[in-house]
């Protein structure tokens, strides 16, 4: 069984569902530290032909609390964001099927950060036909004082994993020996290019899913998802 364990991102860009589509579960991480300067609730899309961020307002809550106990802002206005990404794609060539997505994932309805951030991909997953598991991290009965790569060596063995997927940035970081003396074929994925018309500008890479879908429709998008390669 192929296995990828991430944090949560709100719309994250194509090589988080490419890493999805190449396992059989995915499990989502609620219990690590929230990265204030990362991209897990905040993401890029198009704006006048160049890269501009949309974010998820979260309270203020102290810095040692994990993903999960991390809330959304009391003053979140989804009308606001919605408006936000609605004008920039409107005349895109798939704007109407992916703004429904859109407001979907936006009305989530959970006041919780990981919660809703997992129902949005979960509705994405669903969105692109995608069948995999996506399970929570703390429900892995898994020791998860472990650190780094024990820990995701602990949760992978827990379910059962053979096979554990990362996107190629990870080399660094996990041991293909250490994985296999716990029986964990260990994998690389590197996306291959990905280059698509945007109004007919300088292509802008590396933004939102929602980029991705609204001009490339989810068959084509779909298609793109399997543009990748495992070392």
């Amino acid at each position: 069984m192929n296995v990828a364990i991430m944090q949560p991102y709100f719309l994250p860009y194509v090589g988080y569902f490419q890493l999805i589509s190449a396992v059989d579960e995915f499990v989502v991480y609620d219990n690590i530290k929230y990265t204030k300067k990362g991209w897990i609730n905040r993401n890029r899309y198009l704006l006048d032909g160049r890269a501009a961020t949309f974010s998820v307002p979260i309270r203020n809550d102290p810095d040692y609390l994990d993903i999960g106990l991390r809330r959304l802002a009391g003053d979140f206005d989804r009308r606001k964001l919605l408006a936000q990404l609605r004008e920039p794609y409107r005349k895109a060539p798939y704007f109407d099927s992916t703004y429904a997505l859109l407001e979907e994932v936006v009305n989530v309805a959970s006041t919780g950060l990981y919660d809703f951030l997992l129902e949005g991909l979960q509705l994405t997953c669903k969105h692109l036909g995608l069948p995999t598991r996506l399970r929570t991290a703390s429900e892995i009965p898994a020791d998860h004082s472990l650190r780094a790569q024990d820990r995701v060596i602990a949760i992978a063995s827990r379910i059962g994993a053979d096979r554990y997927i990362n996107p190629i940035g990870g080399t660094d970081l996990y041991s293909r020996t250490c994985f296999a003396e716990a029986g964990i074929d260990l994998r690389f994925l590197q996306a291959g290019p990905i280059e698509y018309h945007q109004f007919g500008k300088p292509f802008v890479p590396w933004l939102s899913i929602l980029d991705v879908l609204m001009f490339n429709g989810t068959e084509r998008t779909r298609h793109l998802l399997s543009n990748y390669e495992l070392h």
